[in-house]
Formats: C-alpha cells, structure tokens, sequence
C-alpha cells in the first residue's frame, strides 16, 4: 500500500504542478522578428517525429502542439537565416516529459537579428523592443 500512496501523490504532484486542463497539448512557437525580406528557415525533430522545414517571412510564426510521454519529450530545432540560409543555430527547443509530465506547457522562440530570444508560459507573450 505504501508504494501506490507514494505513486498517487508523485501523480498529484506533477498534475498539481501546472495551472493548465490535464489533458492540454503542450507547444512550441517560432517567430520571425528578423529584418525586411529575411526568411527563417525552421526544422524540428523529437525520436518520433521529423516535423519537416518551414519558411517564415518577418512577421510570420510557426507553431506545433503535443502531449508529453510518460519517458521523455524532447525537441530538436535547427534555424536558418541569411544570404543561402547559411547562419545556423541548433538547439534543444522542448524538453520534458519522464517524472513530471507537462500540461499545457509553452516555449516561444523569437529570432530576431542580434540573436534568437526564450520565454516561456501559457500565453503568447506580448513582445516589446
């Protein structure tokens, strides 16, 4: 009995931990705040999932959702940006999942032209430069 008290309360936890409806997808947004006419190139893979490139013109967001798994979320991202796409960034853009399983849980990327720029939360933060 000891054991599955201690289950339900490590449960409690990671469901109490977040604000967010405990079966909300979790989500990642990328926004192109570079210059006029810089297109952001954006790929994304976890172990499951290619998520294919996408071109964002200035302005422009890509976003996608998900559930976190019981063993671990991970999401790889690359950027690309400028003449050939040839600046590059690589990065973890998503990590979760394993002992506390995320809900609702957001990360908001902005590449912008001194460097690409973190936050997250449950809303779509409003952006001042």
């Amino acid at each position: 009995m000891h054991s599955l008290s201690w289950f339900l309360l490590v449960i409690g936890l990671s469901v109490g931990l977040s604000n967010a409806k405990w079966n909300e997808k979790n989500a990642v947004f990328f926004k192109n705040s570079l210059g006029r006419n810089k297109v952001l190139k954006v790929n994304c893979i976890s172990n499951d999932d290619n998520l294919g490139f996408h071109f964002l013109r200035p302005g422009e967001t890509y976003d996608f959702s998900f559930h976190d798994s019981l063993f671990k979320s991970e999401f790889y991202c690359d950027l690309w940006q400028g003449p050939d796409f040839k600046l590059h960034a690589s990065f973890m853009a998503y990590e979760g999942g394993g002992f506390i399983v995320h809900y609702g849980k957001k990360n908001f990327w902005d590449a912008r032209e001194d460097g690409i720029y973190f936050t997250h939360g449950q809303k779509m933060p409003k952006l001042e430069y």
